[in-house]
């Protein structure tokens, strides 16, 4: 197994572009050609908070991974929101409503508890609430694992969106905190590994550690067929001549904003009045306030193409978000586009 230990995922982009680079083998697929790793790869980071891509090459859409991670943590499966953010999301609905292998939703609303042979399907099991509990109760148990694959509703199944990471699991380590350890069947590199997935498992972590009370640990990312595409590794060849640990977060130029700042209670309560009436006043955690917010309606702005003004407008908006982290990449991101 390939072990890939980073700082943050900035520095795991550029150490496993290398890596597949130097010991991958190509291999076609149904999408066409591809640079796959020969064994499982393992990411290790160490500071998982620091999510944000800022590499101009990748040009990730900060908008998209930030509200599809409370998307997710609000449980939530269903097209018209996510595509706010993302038209593109929506060719993997198979009935254009909701998403098979939503992991938000899996997590909080699709399994449901047993008792022998009996399952009791109209009662359904909130994997977080269930898992924070657990470990409040005995920070030693070693049996908090949240699922994603459902071997019923996907093994051998058609369809369009099928979990690709499978589970997930957590533990308090011996200094107190809280380790999350992600196993993934197939994880592009680019547009997942180093993309998505460390956005929305390092924010879903830092949430459960700040249900359970304890710090936010290392995070571990466990990926069977780690591979890429070659025509988006063509794209992104660039990044291959620069040498890791001189990101933004490694030089002091950005610090990651705190996700949750008030009781859980009260965060989930916002949490759930953004979702359904975006941004207003009354939220009680400064998150919602101030970053969640301010980016919400940053791409509004963006999105109101009758407007002339509507990329300035954008961009004094994205300009409010406090966190630094987040405020870059969009402010990056919205300029690349207005030029």
């Amino acid at each position: 197994m390939k072990v890939i230990s980073a700082r943050n995922v900035n520095e795991a982009l550029l150490l496993g572009l290398n890596a597949l680079q130097e010991e991958g083998v190509d291999r076609d697929s149904r999408n066409g050609m591809v640079r796959v790793f020969p064994e499982p790869v393992t990411t290790v980071y160490q500071e998982p908070e620091e999510r944000v891509v800022f590499f101009p090459e990748r040009d990730a859409n900060p908008y998209f991974h930030f509200m599809e991670s409370l998307w997710m943590l609000s449980g939530r499966r269903d097209v018209e929101w996510i595509s706010q953010f993302s038209t593109n999301i929506m060719n993997y609905s198979d009935d254009g409503v909701t998403f098979h292998g939503a992991y938000g939703y899996r997590w909080r609303n699709w399994f449901s508890p047993a008792i022998g042979d009996y399952q009791y399907k109209d009662v359904v099991v909130d994997q977080l609430t269930t898992i924070a509990s657990l470990l409040k109760m005995n920070p030693d148990d070693r049996r908090v694992v949240l699922q994603m694959w459902d071997t019923s509703a996907d093994l051998g199944m058609e369809g369009k969106d099928f979990p690709c990471n499978l589970i997930a699991t957590f533990r308090i380590s011996p200094y107190n905190f809280l380790d999350m350890t992600v196993f993934n069947r197939s994880n592009d590199m680019i547009w997942g590994a180093y993309g998505a997935n460390a956005v929305h498992f390092s924010m879903l972590q830092e949430v459960m550690a700040a249900w359970v009370g304890v710090p936010i640990g290392r995070y571990w990312q466990v990926s069977t067929n780690f591979h890429a595409y070659h025509n988006i590794l063509k794209k992104h060849s660039d990044l291959l001549k620069i040498s890791p640990g001189f990101d933004d977060y490694s030089l002091g130029n950005v610090r990651p904003f705190k996700v949750v700042n008030s009781p859980i209670d009260e965060w989930f309560q916002d949490l759930e009045m953004f979702m359904e009436v975006g941004p207003v006043m009354g939220f009680k955690d400064v998150f919602f306030k101030k970053v969640a917010s301010p980016m919400f309606q940053s791409w509004m702005a963006w999105k109101d193409r009758e407007n002339p003004n509507h990329a300035e407008n954008a961009l004094k908006l994205a300009e409010k978000i406090a966190a630094e982290d987040w405020r870059k990449a969009c402010v990056e991101w919205l300029i690349r586009r207005s030029k």
